[in-house]
């Protein structure tokens, strides 16, 4: 099925809240490692949560320089983080995301 650039890029970012939510992948080189996506894809893609109000924010580790640190999701919104756990293979086969 050929997707429209609309769909991939509303479940590319519910995989990304996905996998910050679940522990899986916290950091920008994390998220490449986990998607295979570029690492400006990722960042961009870390940016635009906020255009589906999901909350997600970047924790600085205590004691640490130079950005080391990982994202949190505060806040869902709208979206039911269920909903993207039941369908993870759907949205993970739609990206061609391993």
């Amino acid at each position: 099925m050929n997707a429209s650039k609309t769909r991939t890029s509303f479940y590319r970012r519910l995989y990304v809240a996905w996998l910050i939510d679940s522990g899986t992948a916290t950091s920008v080189p994390a998220l490449t490692e986990a998607t295979g996506m570029p690492r400006r894809t990722a960042q961009d893609t870390l940016a635009a949560l906020a255009e589906l109000d999901i909350d997600c924010r970047f924790q600085q580790d205590d004691g640490e320089r130079h950005n080391a640190g990982h994202y949190q999701i505060r806040d869902w919104g709208p979206i039911d983080k269920h909903w993207v756990g039941r369908h993870l293979a759907q949205i993970k086969s739609l990206l061609d995301y391993p």
